[in-house]
C-alpha cells in the first residue's frame, strides 16, 4: 500500500515512462536508502539498482546525516552547496533516530529541504503516516517494497532531479 501527497505537477507525464531510469532521466539518479535491518536495506538497494539508480546505504539516521553533510561536526559545511542525492528513502522505526526525526532534520536544512523523502514501515498506522506526510514526506510506503513501488518513486525523481 502506498500513501503520497499529490501536488498536481504530475499531469500524466509519467504515463509513457521508460522502465529504465537512466533512459528516462539521462543520468543515474542517486538514492540514499536508510534502514537498520540488513535484509530490508539490501532489498531496497537491489530494487533501486534494478531501476538503474545509484544507491548509497546507511544503517541508521545518524550515518545518513553524516553522508548528507548534516552531522554534528558538519552542520554549516553544507550550506550553499548542492545535495548529493536526488531522493532519500528511510525506514520509520530505527534505533537512535527514527525515520520521522531524519525527515525533520532534512526538511530543516536549507540545502536539502527540496530533496524528496520517502518513509517506509511494516506497520500501517494512520496517525504515523499522516504525521510523516504533514512534516514533508512525499510518500509513505508499506514494507516489504516491491519493484512496482520503485516505479512510483520515478515521479519524485522526475520532479526533484537536480
Amino acid at each position: 500500500m502506498l500513501y503520497q501527497i499529490m501536488d498536481g505537477d504530475y499531469g500524466g507525464s509519467c504515463g509513457g515512462c521508460a522502465e529504465d531510469m537512466t533512459v528516462e532521466f539521462g543520468y543515474e539518479p542517486h538514492v540514499l536508502a536508510v534502514d537498520d535491518n540488513l535484509i530490508d536495506r539490501t532489498l531496497v538497494e537491489k530494487l533501486l539498482k534494478n531501476s538503474s539508480c545509484k544507491v548509497t546505504t546507511a544503517e541508521n539516521g545518524l550515518r545518513a546525516l553524516e553522508f548528507l553533510g548534516l552531522g554534528s561536526d558538519e552542520r554549516n559545511s553544507l550550506e550553499g552547496t548542492v545535495s548529493k542525492v536526488n531522493l532519500v528513502i528511510t525506514d520509520y522505526c530505527m534505533p537512535g533516530m527514527t525515520g520521522y526525526e531524519l525527515l525533520k532534520k532534512i526538511k530543516e536544512s536549507s540545502v536539502l529541504k527540496e530533496v524528496p523523502v520517502v518513509i517506509m514501515s511494516s506497520e500501517n498506522i494512520p496517525t504515523r503516516i499522516n504525521q510523516c506526510l504533514e512534516e514533508g514526506a512525499q510518500m509513505f510506503m508499506l514494507k516489504p517494497l516491491k519493484q512496482s513501488d520503485v516505479k512510483q518513486l520515478k515521479r519524485h525523481l522526475m520532479k526533484y532531479r537536480s
